[in-house]
């Protein structure tokens, strides 16, 4: 039977209900707000008592905790785990053994994975050992728990399949999904940790080419994720980021603030802060960068998709200095239109747009839209520009980079623009996505090269 469910209200709140019978009435258990969370995980079935439930929670702490709870009484009966900096992911349970807890998990600098029952301590130990430097993850077992098909990958592996048998005690590969790729070959990410220039601290990853070598310089491609609000970056095999250090790019990825993974205060300090403080972290990510010693300060661009489109924007038309080029990937431009250009599906959460983003109705708000609408500032762009866009994107209508390509070009800069008809929010098509990455490094070649930047005339000017 359904016992509860969550619906939305005001388009910023959300009221979870309950009803402890069949026969009974649903209550509201309590309210929330967009800012927080409050969602079951699992019902607690190592008692009789049929209410007490594991939920995620950041009610009465900063980060996400798994809580034990009673829906019926409406409180809190112990809370199960927390981590003080990073949200927790949830837990894992086993039937066999009457629902014990075997683990918990969160995403840190890389994946993390608490064991709890003592039966999974043993299991975790030998996977640990197994798979040392690599995440791995139980994707299925048998009922019997008998055996285990575990996925593990890296920074530098793109995954493989494993079958652990408990009673053998043995490991057998099952499936390489990208045997072409050789480990060795890879670039490593390395996870970094920095303060921004208003105290905040930031994580984020660099993804180092190969050919770095002592006293060697290399360009950098700084890639802001999409969201912008909840995504992050993480530790894993990128194959974007493999693809630029192949070619002897390394590339920055940031967890600006209003990223998601890192409590509630770090994901509220974002909230209207589009094209300011969000840019200040890049660059100030930018800046730890350069203090590692192998980057060529004078070789820096940017690329990003969707939000990260328009982080790339908004980066050339506020630091037009840090950067050489730029790649704006289906990318927001001027934020009045992109507002009235909304999907339906997102309109019950306009409000809550207004809160994090900007609200279009409030003319204090208004003035900083203006200035932080790239297509609205195209005078301050100065450096090269390739825009990329589905035609029949649903949330970034292509007038978003019509606009920015057409008021470019306006003042005479050659602006290249690959539009394709068959796509929407990023391309799916294997064909155009060849096409697209053929293209970014040819792009990323002609103003990122040292032996081509002394032919490169094609810096933008006022």
């Amino acid at each position: 039977m359904l016992k509860g469910y969550t619906k939305q209200e005001n388009g910023v709140n959300y009221s979870m209900y309950y009803r402890t019978a069949l026969d009974k009435p649903f209550e509201k258990v309590l309210t929330t707000t967009w800012k927080d969370n409050f969602y079951i995980l699992g019902f607690d079935y190592t008692t009789a008592y049929p209410h007490d439930a594991f939920v995620m929670s950041n009610l009465d702490s900063d980060t996400n905790e798994i809580l034990l709870y009673d829906l019926a009484k409406k409180k809190t009966i112990k809370k199960v785990y927390s981590n003080p900096v990073f949200d927790v992911g949830g837990l894992n349970r086993s039937r066999k053994r009457g629902y014990e807890v075997d683990y918990y998990y969160y995403t840190g600098e890389k994946s993390v994975t608490i064991p709890v029952s003592d039966t999974y301590k043993k299991i975790h130990a030998k996977f640990e050992q197994q798979f040392k430097g690599k995440d791995f993850y139980i994707t299925n077992k048998t009922d019997n728990e008998d055996k285990y098909l575990i996925y593990i990958s890296s920074d530098r592996l793109y995954g493989k399949y494993y079958l652990y048998d408990v009673a053998k005690d043995s490991f057998k590969e099952i499936m390489n999904l990208m045997p072409q790729l050789k480990e060795e070959e890879m670039a490593e990410m390395r996870p970094i940790k920095f303060k921004s220039r208003d105290g905040l601290t930031l994580y984020g990853y660099i993804t180092v080419p190969n050919i770095v070598k002592k006293d060697e310089k290399v360009p950098l491609i700084v890639n802001p994720h999409g969201g912008p609000y909840g995504p992050r970056d993480e530790w894993d095999f990128n194959p974007e980021t493999q693809l630029f250090a192949s070619r002897g790019y390394a590339t920055l990825q940031i967890n600006y603030r209003g990223s998601g993974g890192y409590g509630k205060k770090f994901l509220l300090a974002g909230s209207k802060q589009i094209g300011r403080k969000m840019l200040d972290d890049l660059e100030d990510g930018v800046a730890y960068a350069k203090s590692l010693g192998f980057i060529d300060e004078n070789r820096i661009a940017i690329y990003g998709g969707s939000y990260g489109g328009l982080a790339t924007l908004g980066s050339l038309v506020k630091t037009p200095g840090l950067y050489r080029c730029g790649v704006d990937y289906v990318g927001v431009s001027n934020l009045f239109t992109f507002f009235k250009s909304f999907p339906p599906y997102w309109k019950p959460y306009l409000r809550q747009v207004y809160e994090q983003w900007y609200d279009e109705n409030d003319p204090k708000d208004q003035k900083i839209m203006r200035e932080v609408s790239p297509a609205l500032n195209v005078d301050k762009i100065t450096k090269p520009l390739f825009v990329v866009q589905g035609a029949n994107d649903p949330r970034v209508n292509i007038n978003e980079s019509d606009q920015i390509v057409t008021n470019l070009r306006k003042r005479g800069f050659d602006v290249p623009y690959m539009v394709k008809y068959d796509e929407g929010h990023g391309f799916g098509h294997e064909k155009n996505r060849i096409e697209l990455y053929e293209s970014m490094m040819g792009f990323f070649a002609k103003h990122l090269k040292s032996d081509l930047l002394k032919n490169d005339t094609n810096t933008l000017k006022k």
